[in-house]
């Protein structure tokens, strides 16, 4: 089972958002715990201060160091650091701006990791302390800014318990999903065959599987290639796939 604890200053934003969908499910079967805990309950002044001014002067507060250490540790029972956690199968996520962004093989690791710590990040920041002797990850769920960390911290949950095995039910299905191969999914199709003057592609009504499955691949490269340009350029074509493409573009 793996286990991730929530280090929060709104513990109460998860209170419900976990109980719907594939991580209920994962958490009733007894795959996934999840616990959202209060940072403030780390603290040792009357106040239960986490954040002050960022020295060398700025706008905003800074989240200290000292509570979400000990948070840390008290949870994991570690005190060795980010190369103790990675020794002992458990895994510290920052979660920050500044962050790797995360992706399907990030989430893939995460999810072979017996237990994952998430810090949810606020104000102007973390002391970069936490980065740089607690964290064994600074993740980024892209290239924005968030008023705080707590809905990256429910995004990375759910990306991360979907690889788990047995958390969508079917072997296959994560491994079918964008991402999971360095391109997007292919398109997929329902009933009626034919809505507001547009058709199901025959191919998908032939019954010819691997027709079908050539025709998904192609069409998954160009999907790629049309809006993610940027995953396209680093897909290894084989020359049937390369010339069936240049073929479209003439």
């Amino acid at each position: 089972m793996l286990r991730f604890d929530i280090i929060t200053i709104f513990p109460e934003f998860f209170r419900g958002v976990f109980d719907f969908g594939i991580v209920r499910r994962a958490r009733a079967a007894g795959l996934v715990e999840v616990a959202a805990h209060d940072l403030r309950g780390w603290t040792h002044d009357r106040h239960k201060v986490v954040d002050d001014r960022p020295f060398g002067g700025g706008d905003g507060m800074v989240l200290k160091p000292e509570p979400i250490f000990e948070a840390v540790e008290s949870l994991t029972g570690l005190t060795g650091g980010a190369e103790s956690f990675r020794q002992a199968s458990k895994r510290v996520v920052l979660l920050s701006p500044q962050g790797r962004q995360l992706s399907q093989a990030l989430a893939a690791e995460l999810a072979g990791a017996e237990r994952v710590v998430v810090v949810c990040g606020r104000y102007e920041g973390v002391d970069e302390r936490v980065s740089e002797g607690l964290a064994t990850d600074e993740v980024s769920i892209g290239d924005y800014v968030l008023s705080g960390g707590e809905p990256a911290a429910v995004v990375l949950v759910d990306a991360v318990t979907r690889l788990i095995p047995g958390a969508l039910g079917s072997e296959t299905s994560a491994v079918n999903e964008s991402f999971s191969e360095g391109i997007l999914d292919f398109p997929n199709y329902t009933r009626p065959v034919e809505f507001r003057g547009r058709r199901v592609p025959e191919i998908l009504l032939s019954g010819h599987h691997a027709e079908v499955a050539r025709w998904r691949r192609r069409a998954a490269l160009r999907k790629t290639r049309r809006n993610r340009p940027d995953l396209f350029a680093g897909v290894e074509l084989s020359e049937k796939e390369r010339a069936a493409l240049d073929e479209e573009d003439e």
